[in-house]
């Protein structure tokens, strides 16, 4: 029988703890462009004997599991896969926070079916590294590329897992693949900006107390780092609880009306400096309030890599020894690559004057948006090949901004919702 891999499927669930498949609600992985569920190497380890041709012996090593996974840019496993690389995923469920790199590792279990049958479940899949795609010359969707580390992958004729994971899918409803088209290069706008110097919001708060600001939602903590409860969530409808605001609520589109609510619950608490200006622009990152004062600078507005660098840690599941038996979380690189066809001599300064760029943010229009703050471009050219068209080819990493606590954090933050 020929097998064709458009009739392969998958699905994803989100683990409570890492290598534990819920068995619960199927969500859809999306369009597939490469998908290996049974990528797993068994690490053999070759004992030689003098004399003989070949190996007398094999030590059999930890199973390393690993899931080569590349989706279009459609329903909610894009989304669901770039969240965990960032590495919160509240912003994503019913907790409202600002979306920052962190140091906890949040894992997904993955179902692959094809069609008339066979099952591979796969779990423990952290996303090491993500190259979000986006090519306007070439043409079609963009994509969402991962490496994706994974605990162990086991193979059911019917959904349900009797051996390693003990999960019954069986009687599980696979979802139906997402109606809405993938994203196209043309949904997606890039915008970058220099600062404008004391542009944005002054917040008034008791000395101690910080803001921190992500690309949907705005976080003020009180000295201890608690919540601010001088912004309470019944205050306001954009307070969507105890000092945490809805920088995209339909009334915070502007500074001005931001100001209005941050004042709504704490008397002359905000002042707006650049009043008719998006919220979502605030250059994102944690601020002290130092002498009860903080000036939050505002860009104007104007494809993506995360690297982890998650380190494996071998060890035994049962009688199993697994080589991704945890994953711990290492240094996250963000990265842009940006190729276009015309001259931006903004960037080219900022490479030869040893400036950043404040802000990048990638807008998906409804579907969400990324922002990538305090970039430094490390690589500029320019090739110049005759008959053909001027283009210019840069990369930029990211690191965050502001003075209090991990600024750094907020290299990236994203405005998504599942």
């Amino acid at each position: 029988m020929v097998k064709i891999t458009q009739n392969v499927e998958a699905a994803y669930e989100v683990e409570t703890s890492y290598g534990n498949p819920p068995d619960s609600t199927l969500l859809h992985l999306g369009l597939l462009d490469t998908f290996d569920p049974r990528a797993v190497e068994m690490n053999i380890a070759p004992i030689p004997s003098i004399g003989q041709s070949t190996d007398a012996f094999h030590a059999r090593g930890p199973i390393n599991v690993s899931l080569p996974l590349k989706v279009a840019c459609q329903g909610t496993g894009w989304k669901a896969l770039l969240g965990r690389a960032i590495g919160v995923t509240t912003e994503f469920g019913s907790t409202k926070t600002p979306s920052k790199l962190t140091s906890s590792v949040d894992s997904l279990s993955v179902l692959a079916k094809e069609t008339g049958g066979a099952f591979t479940l796969v779990g423990g899949v952290v996303p090491n590294e993500v190259t979000l795609e986006a090519d306007y010359t070439a043409g079609g969707f963009i994509t969402l590329d991962t490496v994706c580390t994974a605990q162990f992958s086991e193979d059911s004729s019917d959904g349900n897992f009797t051996e390693f994971y003990g999960d019954d899918y069986s009687n599980n409803a696979f979802p139906a693949a997402p109606t809405a088209d993938p994203l196209l290069p043309t949904d997606l706008t890039v915008s970058f900006s220099a600062a404008t110097a004391a542009d944005g919001i002054r917040i008034d708060r008791p000395d101690g107390h910080s803001v921190e600001i992500g690309e949907k939602y705005m976080k003020i903590l009180d000295t201890a780092g608690n919540a601010d409860s001088g912004y309470a969530s019944g205050d306001h409808d954009a307070i969507v609880s105890d000092g945490v605001i809805d920088l995209d609520h339909t009334d915070t589109e502007t500074i001005t009306e931001l100001t209005a609510v941050l004042n709504a619950g704490v008397t002359s608490s905000a002042t707006a400096v650049a009043g008719s200006a998006d919220p979502q622009n605030l250059l994102k990152g944690i601020y002290k309030m130092v002498g009860s004062d903080v000036t939050i600078p505002l860009v104007k507005t104007v494809a993506l890599k995360i690297a982890n660098n998650n380190t494996s840690i071998p060890g035994k599941t049962g009688t199993t020894w697994l080589q991704n038996n945890k994953i711990s979380r290492g240094k996250a690189d963000v990265t842009l690559d940006i190729t276009t066809t015309a001259e931006n001599e903004q960037i080219y300064n900022a490479y030869v004057d040893k400036t950043t760029l404040p802000l990048v943010r990638l807008d998906f229009g409804t579907e969400g948006s990324i922002a990538l703050t305090n970039g430094t471009v490390t690589a500029f050219s320019r090739p110049l090949t005759p008959g053909g068209e001027i283009t210019e080819t840069f990369t930029i990493k990211f690191r965050g901004n502001g003075d209090f606590s991990n600024y750094s954090a907020y290299a990236i933050s994203a405005d998504m919702t599942l």
